[in-house]
């Protein structure tokens, strides 16, 4: 297995973290008889040699010698090393697999040099090394697990069941006879009777299909016959899940029906200690991570390749997902739970139903369930305001939920009282009183307030209260008066000022994080203007003033003029900020905006801005100069091409439109497509995003939604 380890220079490679000197130690570590020292062997290859899918010159060195390991009857967890094998090799297309064999050429790179390295007998061809880029890394590792494909043949029928199951996705990935490929499936389908190894035979086959459409038709044909009677429930599921997404043709017409019914019988047979709980593991990264894993981790992948497999179709995945949260098995109920964040998370509809569904996970005993359906809802803000009442219900009914405690950090505001408050319910502020009033308040409670906006004036009081003792030479000054800031602003409490202005003259000028805390602080005072300052004015224009001559001028520029009206105040340093080309020129593009026409005088500055090479300077400055001037043929090329380029400009681009009114009509085709777009404007496939997102995209959608009535001169 071994054979010319030794005679690599490995500390020429590289892995991760430098020198790849300790690798062969891993390599050796991979066949050791013990199961702690296998694991810590595994942790190392991926965690330096194949550091989160990278691929280094040190990587395809141990190719041979994982090949050779795979294919030794000796070693144990062979399983293991054949799946890294195929993340190894499966980095040299943008799909996960590899391309045809020669399709990567192997004359040396750019650098030079095209050392051959000795490997295990059987292995020693192909294998050259240089210093070269990364694709050609990854094209090259490709090609490496490609001249070991014979390793995965003879592995589809070994002894343990582990490895019979971690082959069929190398087969089809890296031998490059189809017909043959199809045909070793077709045997292994045959023959084999273990329930885990058919569902890894009936998922490459869909990637087969998918990989080979010209040699397509039988692999349909056995992922059909695999979906029916008499096969086992769960093998059904899984090429029902191959077949929604390569063959949709031959899919039942009844579907869903078909995929709940199968789901409910799959759980209704499953054993009580198949997935593993209370097995004895070591404390390793690789054992870890099994211990985290789902408790029916096989049944969560056969229900999101099916929710996967039909993308678009929400009205197909909404039944499904109906299905799944009404399961009579809590296990059923708690995947479908984690599967619908990801569906909420990724598509804009009408998701009442599910939400619903989702909140009336609240009231089991089965704290799993309860806590999974609690991290969703706080997710989900706005969204979540079908299931406030079940939320409302574990609110009242458990005040130790209230608050979080951590063995090391801060305490944090609970789930079910954070996802109540997010949602806007107002049964969250007599709880919110509570809390700020008890001896211990959660520093990211300001931040949930924000979400009630004036339902939450009660708690002006005590906000003022608690802002007003925070001591300002503390190291956690911004964790501690940001989010009451933050909460200040929602509320528009003019009150608060004297409370805000202590913050901006008293938070020490070397303390953490004081920009972040002035900035918060200006905020606050800019939201509370619209109110009213009344008679806290003289304090409050003195002060800005004064740090419209620091580096907080392009920030303190908008609330001063909000206060003062005076134009002539602010214009010479917005000008000079742009000018200057200074940090803040977005923010001072902004503050000009607001100004609108009397703002004139700076329309040259920002002009040239408008052509800046930083993205969010650019989209700042042509929509000042669209509001202030009203040219829309310079602005709107500029925004149409952010619109498009980065969608995280969006909510910017239409807070414009929507203080331009008609005037906005050259970019409203974007907003009416956006409005119809069913994909968030955020989102990955799949939802593999924050929640923070949902919460953008919903206001991304209101924030249309005004500039169109705006348009057509609705309210």
């Amino acid at each position: 297995m071994f054979t010319g380890i030794d005679e690599v220079d490995w500390a020429s490679l590289r892995h991760a973290y430098g020198s790849a000197e300790d690798v062969p130690a891993l390599l050796r570590g991979l066949a050791s008889a013990d199961r702690v020292e296998r694991e810590t062997a595994l942790d190392g290859m991926y965690g330096a040699v194949h550091h989160q899918g990278d691929v280094y010159d040190s990587t395809l060195a141990c190719v041979p010698f994982l090949l050779a390991l795979a294919a030794s009857g000796e070693v144990a967890d062979r399983a293991g090393i054949v799946e890294l094998l195929v993340s190894i090799g499966g980095e040299g297309r943008e799909d996960g697999i590899p391309g045809p064999a020669g399709s990567h050429g192997s004359a040396p790179g750019p650098t030079g040099f095209d050392d051959r390295v000795p490997g295990p007998a059987g292995f020693q061809d192909g294998y050259s090394l240089r210093a070269a880029g990364d694709d050609d890394l990854c094209a090259r590792a490709a090609v490496g697990v490609r001249a070991g494909a014979e390793v995965f043949v003879r592995l589809a029928g070994d002894a343990d069941p582990s490895v019979r199951r971690a082959a069929p996705a190398a087969l089809v990935g890296f031998l490059d006879e189809p017909a043959r490929v199809l045909g070793l499936l077709r045997e292994r389908c045959a023959l084999e009777r273990d329930d885990r190894v058919l569902q890894a035979l009936t998922e490459s086959l869909g990637l087969f299909v998918r990989r080979r459409p010209g040699h397509a038709a039988e692999a349909m044909e056995l992922l059909t016959t695999l979906s029916s009677e008499p096969y086992a429930p769960g093998l059904r599921l899984a090429a029902l899940g191959q077949l929604v997404t390569c063959a949709p043709d031959h899919l039942p017409a009844d579907l869903v029906p078909v995929a709940v019914g199968l789901l409910r019988e799959r759980s209704a047979r499953r054993s009580a200690g198949r997935d593993g709980v209370g097995c004895p593991h070591s404390d390793t990264l690789a054992s870890r991570l099994r211990r985290l894993r789902p408790s029916d981790e096989e049944g969560s992948q056969l229900l999101r390749t099916l929710h996967r497999g039909l993308g678009d179709r929400l009205d197909l995945r909404k039944a499904l997902l109906r299905g799944q949260l009404t399961s009579p098995d809590v296990i059923d109920r708690c995947n479908a739970v984690w599967m619908a964040a990801g569906l909420l998370r990724e598509w804009r509809a009408d998701w009442t139903e599910p939400v619903s569904l989702i909140g009336a996970q609240l009231g089991v005993e089965e704290g799993r369930l309860r806590e999974a359906a609690v991290s969703v809802l706080e997710d989900l803000h706005t969204l979540a305001a079908p299931a406030a009442d079940d939320l409302a219900a574990l609110v009242a009914s458990r005040p130790d939920l209230w608050v979080r405690r951590w063995e090391r950090g801060a305490p944090t505001l609970g789930g079910p009282l954070k996802a109540l408050a997010r949602c806007g319910d107002q049964r969250a502020v007599p709880v919110l009183a509570e809390v700020l009033d008890g001896p211990v308040v959660p520093d990211d409670l300001g931040y949930v307030i924000g979400h009630l906006g004036r339902s939450a004036a009660p708690l002006g009081a005590a906000l003022r209260r608690r802002l007003g003792e925070t001591p300002l030479d503390s190291p956690g000054v911004f964790e501690r008066a940001v989010p009451l800031l933050s909460a200040v602003a929602a509320l528009g409490d003019a009150e608060a000022v004297p409370e805000v202005l202590r913050v901006l003259r008293g938070v020490p000028a070397g303390a953490r994080l004081r920009d972040a805390v002035v900035e918060s602080a200006v905020r606050a005072l800019d939201a509370v203007a619209s109110e009213g300052t009344g008679a806290h004015a003289p304090e409050v224009i003195p002060v800005l003033r004064q740090l419209l001559g620091t580096k907080y001028a392009a920030v303190v520029a908008g609330p001063l003029w909000s206060v003062e009206g005076d134009a002539s105040a602010v214009l010479p340093v917005l000008t000079a900020e742009l000018a200057e080309g200074r940090p803040r020129r977005r923010a001072a593009a902004g503050a000009l905006a607001r100004l609108g026409p009397a703002a004139g005088p700076a329309l040259a500055e920002l002009r040239r801005t408008v052509r800046a090479d930083d993205l969010w300077e650019r989209v700042a400055a042509a929509c000042a100069v669209w509001r202030i001037s009203g040219d829309a043929d310079l602005s709107a090329p500029v925004l149409r091409a952010a619109w498009t380029q980065n969608p995280h400009t969006r909510r910017t681009i239409t807070s414009c439109l929507v203080a331009l009114g008609p005037a906005g009509a050259p970019l409203h085709d974007l907003v009416r497509a956006e409005v119809n777009a069913r994909r968030r404007h955020l989102a990955l496939p799949g939802g593999g995003r924050g929640s923070q997102d949902v919460l953008d995209d919903e206001r991304l959608v209101q924030a249309c939604g005004e500039v169109l009535a705006g348009a057509s001169g609705r309210k």
